[in-house]
């Protein structure tokens, strides 16, 4: 018998996956365990991912997604070892993690099951660690707000169990799923995941389960992991609320009495509409703020320019009414709308987008007062008022983003300073690759691991002096290179280092890509290295379904005449239907078992039809046209492929 089963459920997270596979492989390196990943048909090249870099693990492929419950007991139903662990694939885990699992469970034959602390890509405790059932009235004080307003009460704070010290382990009623450490033997009892709940409320339901049948769940402190939160539904939408608060009506229906069961469905319906009502309005007012901002900004500006260019105004003069009825609305809605449409409201706006926004804006005006007699105002106003407006409206977004981040500044990644943690070889690795990519990064230099650092070049000092490097240089951005570093070191400096300035990325190791997150309640980001993929952009995926759809029809049309020229005419006809109704693409990726790109509709020809000698072209150098392609993607580069590869278009 294996020590452990672990089984992790993936959906559309391949970097992460990837990451939290080198943690698992880490952590058990003196272990006798297995691996299962089942997959719930992700789109991302998450599959072909693991088959390529972790053939060790078991892959278990789902053609639908099946939800957590049920592919968690595939493999469940498949363990063979004493403990199993669900594991979520957005977590890191340290690497005696599995190793103090194990041996708290063997001390502690009562045990069902084990949860550890979890801790945010920002190094903050989550609350999810520990957790009390949710009776109607532990369900009520959270639901209402009780909860958050006094955590450490025994009273009102039983949902996080805010009174038990998360520095301490502890007998607590409910683990957590992204971190569940089971006895097999309790888990062939109990029985598995319930699959009534397709997303959340599951661990809540075997825990009560395990506690039901006389064992007991702990929360062990000895040890931590990073938990991104990468949900595919964010805490603030409403399809969150349903599905969460939905999960507790089951949950109540199953295990609590009739009288009870009544009166917490009555609760929780209430309490389902109460929230999704305040996260309609929470995300309404996210977008709503910032435009109702800058309108008062520019309103403001234009009546105060006109204020301090007439000495004398009467109210009630038609050239006054005028300007405060018609001209300052309608230059305040013109400019409104030109940073709508073009993007000004954006994370990552900058100020040359502010200027072209006001720049186009003002030519709308010109123009219309050109045409317009009512509308012509002085030249001089518009163009005062137009630059006054940007002035206030930079100033302004400049004085929030300081409030929030600490730094006068527009954009997300404006100016960070960071530095890079590891072997200085891995650190110049990663510094090349973020110089290669398209992110405008300030890389102060590297914080090395050994003695022997290139002084002369972007060393900055080592490892034991990181806390004092992030506060001289005033770093806003840690990337930390797992190769070289155990995630313990990672992890602790994650939670003595101030995160309300600093954030935190790891690089995993051997791989091109950056991972992070900037906060509890949002969903892990990363930086792909040397991978910016056009080809997966929204709005290049419809311009490609467009011209799938206009181009089959127009083969269609022409079809008596292009069958003159096409290769296996009745091939093309085949195609043209399979293109047109969504099966195939008129251009592809070339088939290798390349796991870097995304999967996208296979295609009737490939960017290697390009070459002279298609057939003789090696492996490597396909594997370069497709990333290009994917990388570099256009509509252009559609069309010309196929005109290129016209008499091609009947390939089967």
């Amino acid at each position: 018998m294996k020590q452990l089963s672990i089984i992790i459920v993936n959906y559309n997270v391949c970097h992460f996956l990837e990451q939290a596979l080198i943690s698992v492989s880490k952590a058990s390196a003196n272990l006798d365990i297995e691996v299962f990943v089942v997959d719930n048909n992700s789109a991302d090249g998450s599959v072909e991912m693991v088959k390529a870099k972790f053939p060790q693990v078991t892959l278990i492929q789902n053609t639908i997604n099946v939800g957590f419950s049920k592919a968690n007991n595939q493999a469940i139903a498949n363990a063979s070892g004493e403990y199993v662990l669900l594991l979520n694939p957005d977590t890191v885990i340290e690497v005696d993690t599995l190793e103090k699992c194990i041996n708290f469970m063997n001390a502690n034959p009562n045990g069902g099951g084990l949860g550890v602390k979890m801790i945010d890509g920002k190094g903050n405790f989550l609350a999810e660690s520990k957790r009390g059932f949710p009776t109607p009235w532990v369900a009520f004080y959270k639901i209402f707000g009780l909860a958050k307003l006094f955590p450490k009460s025994r009273k009102f704070g039983r949902y996080h169990l805010g009174y038990l010290d998360k520095d301490k382990t502890h007998e607590i009623e409910v683990l957590s799923g992204a971190f569940m450490f089971l006895r097999k033997s309790v888990l062939d009892i109990t029985g598995s995941l319930d699959e009534d709940y397709f997303m959340y409320g599951e661990d809540i339901d075997l825990s009560y389960r395990i506690i039901k049948y006389g064992y007991k769940n702990y929360y062990l402190a000895d040890t931590r992991i990073i938990h991104y939160k990468g949900e595919s539904t964010k805490k603030t939408s409403v399809n969150y609320v349903f599905i969460f608060y939905k999960a507790m009506i089951i949950f109540a229906q199953k295990h609590f009495t009739s009288n009870k069961t009544g009166a917490f469905k009555i609760l929780i319906n209430a309490a389902i509409y109460f929230r999704a009502c305040i996260a309609l309005i929470n995300r309404i007012t996210d977008k709503l703020n910032p435009i109702l901002l800058d309108t008062v900004i520019i309103s403001l500006t234009l009546t105060g320019l006109y204020y301090l260019k007439n000495e004398s105004i009467h109210y009630s003069d038609p050239s006054t009414q005028l300007v405060f009825r018609q001209i300052i609305p309608l230059f305040t809605f013109t400019w409104i709308c030109s940073l709508l449409f073009s993007g000004s409201y954006k994370s990552d706006v900058s100020i040359i987008s502010l200027i072209k926004s006001f720049f186009f804006g003002t030519l709308i005006i010109a123009s219309l007062s050109y045409f317009i007699d009512e509308y012509r105002y002085s030249k001089n106003f518009l163009i005062e008022g137009s630059i006054l407006s940007l002035c206030a409206v930079i100033l302004f977004r400049g004085i929030i983003h300081w409030l929030k981040n600490g730094r006068f500044a527009l954009g997300d990644n404006k100016n960070k300073k960071i530095v890079i943690v590891g072997s200085y070889d891995e650190c110049n690795r990663i510094d090349l690759l973020l110089q290669e990519s398209n992110y405008k990064l300030n890389i102060l230099g590297f914080i090395t691991t050994g003695n022997n650092a290139d002084v002369k070049g972007k060393y900055l000092g080592f490892t034991k002096q990181l806390l004092n490097i992030v506060r001289l240089y005033k770093v806003d951005e840690i990337i930390f290179c797992s190769k070289d570093l155990p995630a313990n070191s990672i992890i602790e400096w994650m939670t003595q280092i101030d995160n309300s300035v600093v954030d935190f990325k790891i690089v995993p190791e051997e791989t091109n890509f950056i991972i992070g997150s900037n906060s509890k309640n949002r969903r892990g980001d990363f930086y792909q290295l040397q991978i910016n993929l056009n080809i997966i952009e929204e709005e290049n995926i419809k311009y490609k379904r467009m011209l799938d759809i206009s181009s089959s029809i127009l083969f269609f049309i022409l079809f008596p005449i292009l069958a003159l020229v096409i290769e296996k005419p009745s091939n093309f006809l085949r195609n043209i239907f399979n293109v047109f109704t969504g099966k195939k693409s008129w251009v592809g990726f070339t088939h290798t078992n390349q796991v870097n790109l995304p999967k996208i509709k296979s295609g009737i020809i490939h960017p290697s039809i390009a070459c002279k000698n298609e057939e003789n072209t090696n492996t490597k150098s396909i594997q370069e046209l497709n990333f290009i392609y994917a990388r570099d993607y256009s509509l252009f580069m559609d069309i010309s492929l196929i005109a290129k590869s016209f008499k091609y278009l009947g390939r089967s």
